[in-house]
C-alpha cells in the first residue's frame, strides 16, 4: 500500500517506492529504497516535494507525529491529488480540437489495420535489433532502410494508430533498449498525427524518436542489464548515450536536424535539471520537447530490472503533476488528450464487473472505448473472448455499457499483451 508523503514528515526506516519526479533523472539511481540515513533525507528534501512510501514494506507516518501542521500536509496533498485526478480526466475525456484545423480521421478500422500494422511491427523489430548489433560493432546505421521502415510506420498511424499502439503493448524486459525505441516511435507518431503535423514532419519525428537511443549500443556491456544500482560513475557514462548517438547518426549520413534534436534533447528538462546541455524552456526545441515526453512516459509504463510499471492512468496524472517543471505544460496537455483517459492496453473494470484490455480509443467519445472483455462480472474467464464497443453494446439487460475503474497493472495475472497479439 502505498502513501503520497510531503517530504518534511519523512522519517528513517520508510520504504522510499516513487518520487514526485523521474527517477532516471533523480540521484537516487535505484527505484525503491529504504530510507537509511539523514544523508538521504536531506537528498529527498533537496530535490523533492513529497514522496511515495509503501507502508508494507517499511513504517508508516505514527499517529503521535501526526501534529497540526503534519495533518494540514496531508490535507493539502490529498486536495492537490484529487485536483490533479479531476483536471486530467477533463483533459483526457475531451475530444481533440485543433483551433479550426482539419483533424486526420481514421481510413480504415482497427481490425483491418491489424494485420498491415502486424507486418510493420516485425520488420521494425528486426531493423532496430540489426541496427543495435551493428553500431556496437561499430559500423553505420542503414539510414534509407530506417527511412523506409518509419515511412510504412507514418502510414499506419495515419490509417488507424490503434493498431501499432495496441501491438506496441510487447515488454520484454531482455530487449529493452529495441522495443524501448520502437514504443517511443509508435507514441511520437500517434502524438504528431494528434498535434495534426504534416506527413513530413511525421517522417522526421519518427526518426528521430526510432533512433533516440541508438548511443545505447556503444555502452559497454552489463550498464544497462545491471541487477543492482548504478554508481555514480557509472550513471555518467549511462549519459553519454546522447553524444554517441549523435555520432552514429552524423557517421552513418546525418538525419535532418528536428530528428538530430530529439536524440539530442530527450533527456533535457524544462527547469535544466536534464542532461547533456542542462538546458531550459524556449532553449528546448519543439522536437526534443516531444521527444522528452514519448521517451518518458514508455520508461514510466514499461518494466524495467530497477522498476515495477506504472499504469498509463496513473502515468499521465504524474506527468501532468512534473509539468512546467520538466516538460512543456502544452506539449503534456496534448499528450493527454491524444491518449485518452484509457490508454489503449489499460486494464479496465466494467460497471458489470466483468473485465477487459481496452484495444481502442473512441476519438469523438473518449469514455467510450472498444474492450476485449477477458473476465466476467464473478471475475472467472470467459470461454471465448468478446470485444465490446462501448459506445454500442449494452448490457443484458439493454442498460449503457460503462468502465467504473482501471485496475492496476497485473491485476487477476493479466497480462494485456497476452491477449492483445491474439486479435
Amino acid at each position: 500500500m502505498k502513501k503520497k508523503l510531503d517530504v518534511r514528515d519523512l522519517e528513517t526506516g520508510m520504504y522510499i517506492s516513487e518520487l514526485d519526479r523521474p527517477w532516471v533523472e533523480s540521484p537516487f539511481l535505484f527505484q525503491g529504497f529504504e530510507l537509511t540515513s539523514k544523508e538521504e533525507l536531506t537528498q529527498l528534501r533537496q530535490h523533492c516535494k513529497y514522496v511515495y512510501i509503501d507502508v508494507e514494506l517499511g513504517p508508516d507516518v505514527t499517529p503521535k507525529r501526526m501534529n497540526q501542521d503534519s495533518a494540514a500536509r496531508m490535507r493539502i496533498i490529498s486536495e492537490q491529488q484529487n485536483r490533479v485526478n479531476r483536471e486530467v480526466h477533463a483533459l483526457a475525456s475531451t475530444p481533440q480540437i485543433q483551433d479550426g484545423r482539419p483533424v486526420y480521421r481514421d481510413r480504415v478500422s482497427f481490425e483491418r489495420e491489424i494485420p498491415q500494422a502486424k507486418q510493420i511491427a516485425k520488420q521494425t523489430r528486426i531493423l532496430l535489433r540489426t541496427t543495435l548489433e551493428e553500431v556496437h560493432k561499430g559500423n553505420n546505421i542503414n539510414v534509407p532502410l530506417a527511412e523506409k521502415v518509419v515511412g510504412n510506420m507514418v502510414d499506419s498511424v495515419l490509417r488507424n494508430p490503434d493498431a501499432l499502439v495496441c501491438l506496441s503493448q510487447l515488454k520484454d524486459v531482455s530487449e529493452y533498449t529495441a522495443l524501448h525505441s520502437i514504443r517511443t516511435c509508435i507514441l511520437a507518431l500517434t502524438f504528431g498525427r494528434h498535434l495534426v503535423l504534416p506527413k513530413e514532419e511525421l517522417n522526421l519525428l519518427g526518426m528521430g524518436a526510432l533512433l533516440h537511443d541508438i548511443g545505447m549500443a556503444k555502452l559497454p556491456e552489463g550498464i544497462l542489464d545491471k541487477p543492482t544500482a548504478l554508481t555514480v560513475e557509472e550513471f555518467e557514462l549511462m549519459q553519454k548515450h546522447v553524444p554517441w548517438g549523435l555520432e552514429v547518426v552524423e557517421q552513418s549520413g546525418g538525419l535532418p536536424a528536428g530528428a538530430l534534436e530529439i536524440i539530442e534533447q530527450h533527456h533535457e528538462r524544462h527547469d535544466g535539471s536534464g542532461y547533456v546541455g542542462n538546458r531550459k524552456a524556449d532553449l528546448i526545441g519543439y522536437w526534443g520537447a516531444i521527444g522528452a515526453i514519448v521517451d518518458v512516459y514508455d520508461a514510466i509504463t514499461s518494466k524495467r530490472i530497477h522498476s515495477e510499471p506504472l499504469s498509463a492512468e496513473e502515468t499521465l496524472k504524474r506527468m501532468y503533476e512534473w509539468r512546467h517543471k520538466d516538460f512543456r505544460a502544452d506539449l503534456v496537455e496534448e499528450f493527454i488528450q491524444c491518449m485518452g483517459i484509457y490508454p489503449i492496453g489499460s486494464l479496465v473494470e466494467l460497471n458489470t464487473g466483468a473485465v477487459g484490455v481496452v484495444i481502442t480509443i473512441n476519438r469523438a467519445r473518449r469514455l467510450k472505448p472498444k474492450v476485449v472483455l477477458l473476465l466476467t462480472a464473478n471475475k472467472k474467464p470467459l470461454s471465448r473472448k468478446f470485444a465490446a464497443d462501448l459506445a454500442a453494446h449494452k448490457d443484458g439487460q439493454g442498460k449503457e455499457l460503462k468502465i467504473n475503474r482501471v485496475l492496476p497493472a497485473g491485476a487477476y495475472d493479466i497480462n494485456p499483451m497476452d491477449h492483445i497479439v491474439q486479435l
